[in-house]
């Protein structure tokens, strides 16, 4: 027998005992048996832009507690996914965080460290909570009034001229400005120029496959941090476009509030210097908050606006609440978060508009610790990926009864307190839990609101292809075009 055969012998069976351990760790939790020899079928599942739906099938078909890879399971219990991310667990994070949106440092989403990430996150925590950062009401009332006027001036139809307008892109828009005027100080210009500033949107859509399958392979991260991959393909500060260009700005911004005039500023990045980021977390941090809060809070708008505009019922009583609030003028234009609070019908068409539609599905992975856990009944060996199915979460049927799929808001309304309150629980799982909670969360609501009212209440939609009101894709973040409606202006008398 030749050397040749024999390497090749030995090599055939360090794979195929490697394909046996693999399967025999985690075989006592169902799912598809191919998903437990390799990572294939997770990436085959990010590649085909349906992983929220083919999650979610694999739930209803499985149960609980699925497997979908090697090491790799996912869930749908929101005792397990609190318990997991809880701030006293053992759990941390996996290496699903550790792909970088700069790639040089890590910020608040990538960091896996807990003691790192838990010092970080209480340096960020007063520039989020609002009370440092007066002015951030008031920015995003500058921004949904600036979607107003562009839509005014160049999408509205009448009865002889049709203008339509892809409403996916202008909510893109509205929230890239909104989240670069609190984070960097002044919006990028997204709606004054009608347009892609810097090609950002078009390039970043590219990245999202590619970087949730990086979430998925950690062999693969481990290229894509390699010095010599960074020195010749990541993007750089002096990049004209894209996210290099977006670095760029960043790096300028942050190092005015670090030169020798620096003053200090009651906005976001202000509050993070006087709690001790360095420039160079600054800089990763104001970054982060461009793709967490712009892309994420644009699903939630569009979604939530086509649930009320093709459900007649509610279109109308929630016109009828914000007309009688305005006649009576207990609302202003924008509407202020305190005047919408008081708003029965509208707060529960909001929590509809997340429920029905979660703008974030990643998986958000945390690792099993040290002596393995028992979960759903079945003991999971340490080191096992645990992921978070945030869709079918929002589809529970013991929670939110039998129709999970249909968006009836009046589900917020007719039950006890102690019901609500569950529901409402359930609900805040989709910006995470414990320590690992979404910070900037109050802002997403309030772009929501403020935009909702202000939409609902000055135009009427119109769906141009109501049998295909958008092309969807779905990498952890959903990708939205060709939202085309018909917008008119509308008389409420």
């Amino acid at each position: 027998m030749s050397l040749s055969v024999i390497v090749a012998f030995f090599l055939a069976a360090i794979i195929i005992q490697s394909y046996i351990r693999s399967y025999l760790r985690l075989r006592h939790v169902p799912g598809p048996w191919f998903a437990s020899f390799s990572l294939a079928f997770m990436t085959w599942t990010i590649i085909s832009g349906r992983m929220w739906l083919i999650y979610n099938d694999l739930q209803k078909k499985y149960g609980p507690l699925v497997r979908i890879g090697p090491n790799d399971l996912i869930t749908d219990d929101p005792a397990i996914i609190k318990r997991m991310s809880a701030v006293r667990s053992d759990y941390l994070r996996s290496t699903w965080y550790q792909s970088r949106i700069d790639p040089y440092v890590t910020n608040i989403i990538s960091e896996r460290d807990t003691k790192v990430h838990d010092k970080r996150r209480a340096q960020m925590a007063a520039g989020y909570a609002g009370r440092e950062t007066p002015m951030v009401e008031a920015d995003i009332d500058a921004q949904v009034l600036s979607l107003v006027k562009l839509l005014k001036m160049k999408y509205l139809s009448d009865s002889k001229t049709l203008r339509p307008v892809d409403f996916a892109e202008k909510a893109s828009f509205l929230t890239l400005d909104v989240i670069t005027k609190v984070a960097y100080g002044f919006p990028f210009g997204f709606l004054q120029s009608d347009s892609d500033v810097h090609q950002y949107m078009a390039i970043m859509e590219k990245f999202w496959m590619p970087g949730n399958i990086a979430n998925t392979l950690p062999w693969l991260n481990t290229i894509l941090a390699h010095p010599l991959f960074l020195k010749f393909v990541a993007p750089k500060v002096t990049d004209k476009i894209g996210m290099g260009k977006v670095m760029g700005i960043a790096k300028e911004v942050v190092a005015e509030r670090f030169g020798p005039d620096a003053k200090d500023r009651q906005d976001m990045l202000g509050a993070f210097v006087r709690h001790g980021l360095s420039q160079r977390q600054a800089e990763s941090e104001v970054m982060f908050q461009l793709i967490a809060g712009s892309d994420t809070t644009a699903t939630a708008i569009r979604a939530t606006l086509l649930y009320i505009v093709t459900n007649p019922l509610v279109i109308s009583k929630l016109r009828q609440e914000l007309d009688a609030a305005a006649s009576e003028g207990r609302i202003s234009s924008p509407i202020s978060s305190t005047e919408a609070n008081a708003l029965l019908y509208l707060q529960a068409v909001l929590l509809e508009g997340f429920r029905i539609h979660p703008p974030f599905t990643g998986l958000a992975m945390k690792e099993v610790p040290p002596g393995g856990d028992t979960l759903c009944g079945l003991f999971i060996p340490e080191g096992t990926r645990v992921g978070h199915n945030i869709w079918m979460l929002q589809r529970n049927k013991i929670i939110y009864g039998e129709d999970v799929e249909l968006f009836r808001p009046e589900r917020w309304l007719d039950v006890s307190a102690d019901k609500r309150a569950e529901m409402e629980q359930q609900l805040d799982l989709i910006f995470g839990y414990g320590r690992w909670g979404c910070m900037g969360k109050s802002v997403a609501r309030m772009e929501l609101t403020k935009s909702i009212c202000e939409l609902v209440r000055q135009f009427d939609f119109q769906l141009i292809n109501p049998t295909q009101p958008w092309t969807v894709a779905n990498y952890s973040l959903f990708v939205h075009h060709d939202m085309w409606m018909k917008i008119t202006e509308r008389n409420s008398g």
